[in-house]
């Protein structure tokens, strides 16, 4: 009897030296996270949790050790964290909101846009940075219609307007939908005059447009020249003539487009080129 009484006093001196010591890690966690050492405040932290005893502790502390693991690019455990955070109803917009971007770090798109929209739902306060950064879960992980709705409302709202519309651009452009693609950049040329990246990227579309007709005129002249050579034309010949305007009319259209290509981006050299070589052959 002796034994057993000895055996359990033993036990029950173990767990107050365990909880002592969970008490004691969380208070060198906190110091860890003041300090923003996250790898050690997490380390803390989850042996902590793992070894509590009687300890009690706020549910808050969930989301604490979820940004340490997700700052420790821990990010399965960060989602474990913010699930419990989130069921104890602490911090629950932020907490689907980190819980998003773990996801986004582990390149799970789908689950991270979800977790967005329930923490847009989730808040009381200023939604658009939420959207925005839905938007980019979603265009990197191709859900190509959720991406154009939450660019869209960024665009709408004013937050990042310049990167959502050239992100929405982008989102047609996978997509292989090339008029759309075109016409947001040129909404967007509109919208964000002066935007680099929008400026630059409708350029070349403009270019590419230019240079095929250009491609196109010379085509033309090139095989009149050719039945010229073989005799089946002559150069008065009114056929040819026709064909030679039909040629111009190419490298004028071309000349237009390419003068608004030049006009968005006259650093690229390839726009200059083709334009001189449209105008001189007019």
């Amino acid at each position: 009897m002796k034994r057993i009484l000895l055996v359990i006093a033993f036990c029950f001196g173990m767990v107050a030296v365990f909880a002592q010591d969970a008490a004691e890690k969380i208070n060198q966690a906190n110091e860890a996270m003041k300090a923003k050492d996250y790898a050690k405040a997490f380390a803390l932290y989850d042996d902590a949790m793992a070894n509590l005893g009687d300890v009690q502790v706020p549910d808050a502390i969930n989301y604490n050790i979820g940004l340490a693991a997700y700052n420790s690019k821990k990010y399965d455990k960060a989602v474990a964290y913010f699930d419990k955070a989130i069921s104890a109803d602490v911090n629950k917009s932020k907490s689907f909101d980190y819980k998003a971007r773990s996801f986004s770090r582990m390149k799970k798109y789908a689950e991270a846009v979800a977790s967005y929209k329930k923490a847009i739902e989730a808040t009381d306060g200023d939604t658009k940075a939420l959207v925005y950064n839905s938007g980019i879960a979603a265009y990197q992980g191709g859900l190509n219609e959720k991406a154009i709705e939450a660019f869209s409302k960024s665009v709408e709202a004013g937050y990042k307007g310049a990167n959502a519309q050239f992100y929405k651009a982008a989102v047609y452009k996978k997509m292989n939908d090339t008029d759309a693609y075109k016409a947001a950049l040129e909404e967007g040329a509109t919208k964000f005059a002066g935007d680099k990246k929008i400026s630059k990227a409708l350029s070349k579309v403009y270019f590419t447009e230019g240079y095929d007709l250009y491609k196109k005129g010379a085509a033309v002249i090139k095989s009149a020249n050719e039945k010229v050579s073989a005799g089946s034309m002559t150069t008065a010949d009114d056929a040819y003539k026709a064909e030679v305007e039909k040629g111009k009319e190419s490298f004028a259209a071309a000349v237009t487009v390419l003068e608004k290509a030049k006009a968005l981006d006259a650093s690229n050299a390839n726009i200059g080129n083709v334009l001189k070589a449209c105008k001189e052959s007019l």
